[in-house]
């Protein structure tokens, strides 16, 4: 199908759309419904159930910013796990590192990561990379089960806390990622907007605080998402989230779109209103 609008729809009665101008794959897993489409403002774009998960062109605002901020800040990064991901935008941003030996990354549907392979191959370079490990099951279940401080960085890369991902925002997960990290081991994840789902931001940096006793949120827009500011979050239960390693931060930048050090210090900036309610948690 060739010729029409794609549109996500919010609860709170915003509606995004792109034009599309042709279909590339559509196909449903027994989790959701996969889609990849060729749009004329962001070029080749990702949807899960209805959902717009990542573009080529604007892919780099989101990925950027949930790896490069842990992955120049942690002590260690040789071991990184990541939960979801299956675009591999991920991966291929944390492979960049040649301190990494391992970059493990568990996926619960292969669909999406056969439809991105096939189709997004721009946003995962790195599939070939002998480093990368992938396992196509339920990150829950994988996190419960891995060995006690086995990461030093764990990134949370899922959807919205909705159907198969909603696990993923839990305590109960949390603690589970807590486990598998050492003391100075860093987990961030993707956290919501700050403006339609405060709540769920605030119920996140509540809860991780709770675990790690200290949280950092950071914001930047993604503007496939269509919320103005996007959140992710840093935790940690004492790395300094400001604290930049200089010789990961220059290798990096050689081949970011966005990511730098001047927007490593700017996104934690915090907008005054929601300082004051993240201070009451």
């Amino acid at each position: 199908m060739k010729g029409f609008w794609f549109t996500e729809e919010f609860d709170s009665g915003l509606r995004v759309g792109l034009e599309v101008e042709r279909t590339l794959f559509t196909g449903r897993s027994k989790y959701q419904r996969v889609e990849v489409f060729e749009t004329k403002t962001f070029g080749k774009t990702l949807a899960i159930d209805g959902l717009f998960m990542t573009s080529v062109v604007d892919e780099a605002n989101y990925h950027e910013l949930l790896v490069q901020v842990p992955m120049c800040t942690a002590p260690r990064i040789e071991n990184v796990l990541i939960v979801g991901g299956g675009d591999g935008g991920s991966a291929r941003e944390v492979l960049l590192h040649p301190e990494v030996k391992r970059c493990v990354l568990v996926e619960i549907d292969g669909l999406v990561i056969e439809a991105s392979k096939t189709h997004l191959p721009e946003i995962g370079t790195a599939w070939d990379d002998p480093r990368l490990e992938v396992h196509i099951e339920d990150g829950i279940e994988y996190v419960r089960q891995a060995e006690t401080g086995s990461f030093d960085v764990i990134l949370l890369d899922g959807s919205d806390p909705i159907g198969p991902a909603e696990g993923l925002f839990g305590e109960a997960f949390y603690r589970d990622v807590a486990r598998l990290l050492p003391d100075d081991g860093v987990f961030a994840l993707q956290s919501e907007s700050p403006l339609l789902f405060k709540q769920v931001f605030l119920e996140i940096q509540s809860t991780l605080k709770g675990i790690f006793g200290q949280t950092h949120p950071y914001f930047r827009s993604v503007p496939i998402y269509g919320t103005g500011p996007w959140s992710w979050t840093f935790a940690s239960r004492n790395v300094d989230p400001l604290a930049l390693v200089p010789e990961r931060v220059e290798h990096v930048t050689q081949k970011s779109r966005i990511y730098n050090a001047d927007i490593h210090r700017a996104v934690f900036a915090v907008p005054q209103a929601l300082g004051r309610e993240l201070q009451a948690l």
